[in-house]
């Protein structure tokens, strides 16, 4: 059975340090041309900075990290960038499983797998099995995923659940949508940070991250490194999260938490 999400994080541990983390990694192209590199260098040094954001996200006891790696309207950049990004995402999960297993980290794909080679398919498969067992982080990779694919898909299911009669249509709520979402099992998204300069959400966990707090920073995603995380954390446990109350009301909680 899933457990839906709530429509808005437990109170009780909404404060100091997120359990939830997504992150846009924007700007390895712009990183690339800077350095006056290809395109594919920017790819390589943001899978590079994928690894410390990880062991910083088990180091300060996160529970969940997604990562945006490849959204659903990536597919239209050009053939060759496409090509690039799918011959080093074959190879960093062939050399990064066994770093993620001594970690205690669980890593899952989320999105529309379907569009992906066979060999890649197959590699993100046996990627989950050999880190199932993962506990201190469970990493979320989000490929050829779209907020409102996710959103869709969600609809989908849920009307073919009420005509299959398992669902009475008097019955639908928010959970039962939510219920059919991807990471419907996992906290919802606590702080939604965007390296990179751009100021969007660009189609990423629109229902997940309902109640997140955002976090831009000017930070390139190569040089987005473990002191750049950890000053997102900071500036997350400053910040009054109220879920529709009062100041007052969360000043009180806080003292009988």
């Amino acid at each position: 059975m899933i457990v839906a999400q709530s429509s808005a994080p437990d109170l009780a541990t909404a404060w100091s340090r997120p359990r939830h983390v997504a992150i846009i990694m924007d700007g390895n192209n712009r990183w690339a041309q800077r350095q006056g590199l290809g395109g594919g260098a920017g790819h390589a040094a943001g899978e590079r900075g994928v690894k410390s954001c990880v062991e910083t996200a088990v180091r300060e006891g996160v529970e969940v990290l997604t990562l945006f790696a490849f959204s659903s309207e990536n597919w239209r950049r050009p053939a060759v960038e496409v090509q690039g990004l799918m011959t080093l995402f074959l190879q960093a999960l062939q050399e990064r499983v066994a770093e993620l297993y001594a970690q205690g980290v669980r890593l899952r794909f989320i999105g529309d797998l379907a569009a992906f080679s066979e060999d890649l398919r197959q590699g993100m498969q046996s990627a989950m099995e050999k880190t199932a067992s993962g506990r201190r982080l469970t990493l979320n990779i989000a490929v050829n995923y779209g907020g409102q694919w996710d959103m869709a898909q969600a609809a989908l299911s849920l009307a073919q659940a009420v005509a299959s009669g398992a669902i009475r249509q008097a019955d639908l709520s928010a959970e039962h949508y939510a219920a059919r979402l991807s990471m419907a099992d996992l906290p919802a998204v606590d702080l939604l940070i965007r390296t990179g300069g751009e100021y969007r959400l660009s189609n990423f966990v629109l229902w997940q991250a309902a109640y997140a707090e955002l976090y831009f920073t000017e930070t390139l995603w190569p040089d987005f490194d473990a002191a750049c995380f950890v000053a997102a954390l900071t500036e997350y446990g400053r910040r009054e999260r109220r879920f529709g109350r009062t100041s007052e009301q969360i000043a009180e909680m806080r003292n009988d938490a």
